[in-house]
């Protein structure tokens, strides 16, 4: 009996060991990798910035993606309530997201107004400038997050210098349905987006993912992008987003400023 006793106890104590280590492995790895994870972070962004801005090549290295993007974009830190260019942070290190989970630095949105379904919005974000080589804007690159059906939708909008003329859109981080939702990552959906408008002649947001097929002619052609098969909710959610950001309670009063030349 003693002899049985002592047996399971050194199995128990081999298997506590053998867990111990095993967990100072993986944090020890866990520690070593997270630099090597934030930089692939980093450039990860970087290449989609670049991407939905419409420069450079998607089989571009590291070095020249990073070349690339410190030669011709320009992050700017917003105030969001007053749609003014801040210094209050570092634009190239500051996180939008991350400040949207602390009070101190965000807001808690009504149900009125929170459209994108992301409870809370930051204070201050950071927008992506393209300058061209005098120096003036050529494309303004802003970030944008709501939720689909499954998922919060993270990606850019890229608008030409005029401020409405879409450059691009895309997503770089969801987790919507594939084949679904997850056909907004599909190029030929999102090649879509060039050159339509997100504003109407009135200045109202007018962009929107349509149920079925866009207009081909008349003047909701410029405004309208064939629906997801399949996803009304993902489509749903990709308009919300896009109204939430481009309306007052986001970028609104941003872009007003940049258009009147005061900010």
């Amino acid at each position: 009996m003693s002899n049985q006793k002592e047996s399971t106890a050194r199995t128990l104590l081999v298997a506590l060991l053998v867990c111990l280590v095993c967990s100072v492995l993986v944090a020890g790895a866990a520690v070593a990798l997270k630099p090597i994870q934030l930089v692939n972070s980093q450039l990860d962004k970087q290449r989609n910035i670049l991407a939905i801005a419409g420069l450079g090549d998607p089989a571009m290295t590291a070095a020249e993606v990073q070349g690339l993007f410190d030669e011709r974009i320009v992050a700017r830190l917003v105030d969001l309530e007053t749609g003014q260019f801040s210094d209050q942070y570092d634009p190239t290190t500051f996180d939008p997201v991350a400040a949207a989970r602390e009070p101190s630095m965000s807001r808690v949105l009504t149900g009125g107004e929170d459209i994108a379904s992301i409870k809370r919005r930051e204070q201050f974000s950071v927008v992506y400038v393209v300058e061209d080589a005098n120096g003036d804007m050529e494309t303004l690159v802003l970030p944008i997050r709501g939720y689909g059906l499954w998922s919060t939708l993270h990606g850019f909008l890229a608008l030409e210098s005029d401020l409405t003329t879409v450059q691009g859109m895309g997503f770089y981080q969801h987790a919507e349905t594939p084949g679904l939702g997850g056909e907004v990552d599909n190029p030929r959906w999102r090649g879509q987006w060039l050159g339509k408008q997100v504003f109407d002649e009135s200045g109202d947001i007018a962009i929107r993912v349509v149920k079925g097929s866009a207009a081909t002619s008349g003047p909701e052609a410029a405004h309208e992008i064939d629906g997801l098969a399949g996803a009304t909710l993902t489509a749903n959610g990709v308009n919300n987003l896009l109204h939430f950001w481009l309306g007052e309670n986001g970028f609104g009063a941003f872009i007003n400023n940049l258009r009147a030349g005061e900010v």
